[in-house]
């Protein structure tokens, strides 16, 4: 079984059903299939071709959890190599440690040989450029890099426009669970920014025992939440997959200021069963599911629940995205 998160999973999600459905291990399955969504340039969320951050480089963030040893390995701020998703698993094989961030992330992906190559495509470029020109003073511009981000930061304008962290969640067929995610987070952000992907029990958890989840969107909720642990930790305690993520919704929406905005919470348990949520949701979204026996994946809508009373970009956003080229 395997679900991944609307269009950025679907790239991979074959892939990884036929490695499932071959008897292979689902942590092996589910880093193939992100392979092939972190190598997709028309992804514009996740590896190559991501979006950039405020200084115009692309950082990348990617997590993978065993559910049967509930060991992890995680990257975050990771710049200039293509899998993210693969560097994460060799934390999680090689070192005492969960997760590497920035410069130490850069240092073991070189180390352990993984493949770089330059993130940063055309129209990432150009959409950047243009931000640069339009929304940067001229005196910001004369002394850029070194000027105060917090305000650009504050009032940049994502250009994901609803499109998504990839994340995999699956069981193989010796019952383990696992987890995966890779992202190149918030498009516009500060500088070393890490968003719920390369947090374990945030974005993602999997324990092969209860289940697995992982979040998608807004990725300061969920950090805040603690969304992943907490969806596995209810059905530990007795709950339905269902009643798991209701709850986690619930916890949701205790969360004031800061932040709000859409998150998809996607989750399994060992009986098969799932559950997929978006939260403050636009009716695209979907998700993608396959099961044994399945000849194909197949697309199935996340139920809506609205949190906050204006869930959807403002008019004046669209405008100026169709301003920036995008």
């Amino acid at each position: 079984m395997i679900i991944v998160t609307n269009n950025e999973g679907h790239a991979g999600i074959a892939t990884t059903a036929k490695l499932l459905a071959q008897g292979g291990t689902s942590l092996d399955a589910i880093e193939a299939g992100i392979r092939l969504v972190e190598a997709d340039e028309n992804v514009r969320t996740v590896g190559r071709g991501g979006w950039p951050n405020l200084l115009g480089e692309v950082e990348l963030d990617a997590s993978v959890m065993d559910g049967t040893t509930l060991r992890t390995g995680a990257v975050g701020a990771l710049k200039g190599f293509l899998h993210p998703v693969s560097i994460a698993r060799q934390v999680l094989e090689k070192l005492p440690h969960e997760l590497l961030a920035g410069e130490g992330a850069r240092r073991f992906a070189a180390e352990i040989g993984a493949e770089a190559g330059d993130l940063l495509m055309p129209h990432a470029r150009t959409a950047w450029q243009r931000w640069f020109e339009n929304e940067v003073t001229e005196g910001e511009r004369e002394r850029w890099p070194e000027v105060p981000m917090t305000d650009l930061c504050r009032r940049a304008i994502d250009p994901e426009i609803g499109r998504d962290t990839t994340i995999f969640i699956g069981q193989d067929k010796d019952d383990n669970i696992a987890a995966g995610t890779s992202t190149s987070g918030w498009g516009w952000k500060y500088p070393g920014r890490l968003g719920d992907s390369p947090i374990i029990g945030a974005g993602s958890y999997a324990d092969t025992r209860y289940g697995a989840c992982a979040c998608t969107g807004v990725g300061e909720m969920s950090i805040r939440a603690g969304t992943a642990r907490a969806v596995v930790l209810y059905m530990k305690m007795g709950m339905t997959v269902e009643e798991a993520v209701y709850e986690a919704v619930t916890d949701m929406r205790a969360l004031k200021g800061g932040l709000i905005g859409r998150v998809t919470i996607h989750a399994i348990d060992p009986a098969g069963r799932h559950k997929v949520v978006a939260v403050n949701g636009l009716p695209e979204n979907h998700y993608w599911i396959w099961q044994d026996g399945m000849e194909a994946p197949v697309s199935c809508p996340a139920e809506i629940i609205a949190i906050s009373e204006d869930p959807t970009p403002k008019p004046t956003a669209h405008r100026r995205y169709e301003q920036m080229g995008l």
